[in-house]
């Protein structure tokens, strides 16, 4: 529950009890009264004759008392009614904000991987033109591969977030990186079986890419990389023939881990709750808590929106929010999602509940 939820727990609460405070109160004066008018009942049966016009004042009196006595059981009934409608109302509002809330920052995850994402798309594109990288493609000799493999070196000097870039030939080769003292497994290394490298070959122009599923890579130390790529073509033109092909592999778990380690909650609830980002399949690709990268599969309840909120059976409320896209990169079908565990807090006793006591502190007003 949130710090408004426990304010409109307590606010219920406290309203009850004065409310049964104030009625209690009615309930003693109306049952002194009852005990006076029975006594001048009996006295003026004493008096006989002489007390018959005030027994008639002390039966009305009696008769008031009963009346009140119904009057305050009803209101008594009236005010636990209403106090409950008002808590189960206001928490179900709260519940609402909470979620909402929750999705706003799950969208505000994903659109931070996107824009990040979108740099590394600009990135291949932009160094497949380059003229050491074309001319490393477009004749692979030993000079050619050794002032690429600087290059991409110094590339990779600035932008620490890859572990390396690769140059593979139209078979499938790669024939230059830039960590090969780091990497020596990727040198050499034959990729033409892979995804990123097939639909690398197969964009249309220059200003295409693909990305491949995050995943290990077992030539660089099996460390977890989003893996683009783009055609290398004839002259570093757009509408050139392809010759060859650019890969870069982002460093995904640090950079991954901070975005979704840095969702602002409140330090209360962040204990209970699980930041994700999962990718097309809803398998999770990075977690706040460490757990269940490229293992996990999260079911997500969507009803066909892109963004919305919902609590399980357990009481578990999910945010979630699809990819919207920058720019453009147009997205994967990711999804940023924040899973909270209920509030301890929550688990109490709603506002009306054992008040029964209270209310009728003062004997049988509650029951009768």
């Amino acid at each position: 529950m949130s710090v408004a939820g426990n304010e409109l727990f307590e606010l219920s609460r406290g309203v009850l009890d004065v409310a049964s405070r104030k009625v209690s109160l009615i309930e003693d004066i109306t049952r002194r009264t009852k005990m006076l008018a029975m006594n001048a009942l009996i006295e003026a049966s004493r008096a006989g004759d002489a007390g018959r016009g005030f027994a008639v004042v002390a039966n009305e009196v009696s008769e008031i008392s009963k009346q009140v006595n119904t009057i305050t059981k009803e209101l008594r009934s009236e005010i636990v009614s209403r106090v409950d409608h008002l808590t189960t109302t206001g928490s179900a509002m709260v519940q609402e904000m909470h979620g909402r809330r929750l999705a706003d920052l799950s969208l505000n995850m994903i659109e931070i991987i996107d824009r990040n994402l979108y740099e590394r798309s600009c990135d291949v594109r932009w160094w497949a033109t380059d003229s050491a990288v074309v001319d490393c493609a477009a004749d692979p000799t030993e000079v050619n591969r050794e002032h690429a493999s600087h290059r991409l070196s110094v590339i990779l000097e600035s932008y620490t977030v890859y572990l390396d870039l690769w140059i593979a030939d139209l078979k499938g080769e790669v024939i230059a990186t830039g960590r090969p003292g780091r990497y020596p497994g990727a040198q050499g290394a034959r990729v033409g079986d892979e995804g990123w490298f097939r639909q690398a070959l197969a964009t249309r122009n220059g200003g295409e890419f693909t990305v491949g599923d995050v995943a290990r890579n077992g030539r660089l130390e099996d460390r977890v990389v989003a893996t683009y790529a783009t055609a290398i073509r004839r002259g570093g033109e757009a509408d050139g023939d392809p010759i060859g092909v650019l890969g870069i592999f982002f460093d995904w778990e640090p950079q991954a881990a901070a975005v979704v380690q840095g969702v602002r909650l409140e330090d209360e609830e962040r204990a209970r709750s699980r930041c994700l980002l999962l990718d097309a399949r809803h398998r999770v690709i990075a977690s706040s808590d460490g757990r269940g990268i490229l293992s996990e599969t999260v079911q997500l309840r969507r009803s066909g929106e892109s963004m919305g909120h919902y609590a399980d059976g357990s009481g578990r409320t999910y945010g979630y929010a699809l990819t919207p896209g920058y720019e453009t990169y147009k997205g994967l079908g990711w999804y940023g999602v924040i899973v909270q565990d209920p509030d301890p807090r929550q688990q109490q006793a709603p506002a009306t509940a054992g008040m029964g006591g209270r209310m009728g502190m003062n004997g049988a007003g509650l029951h009768g």
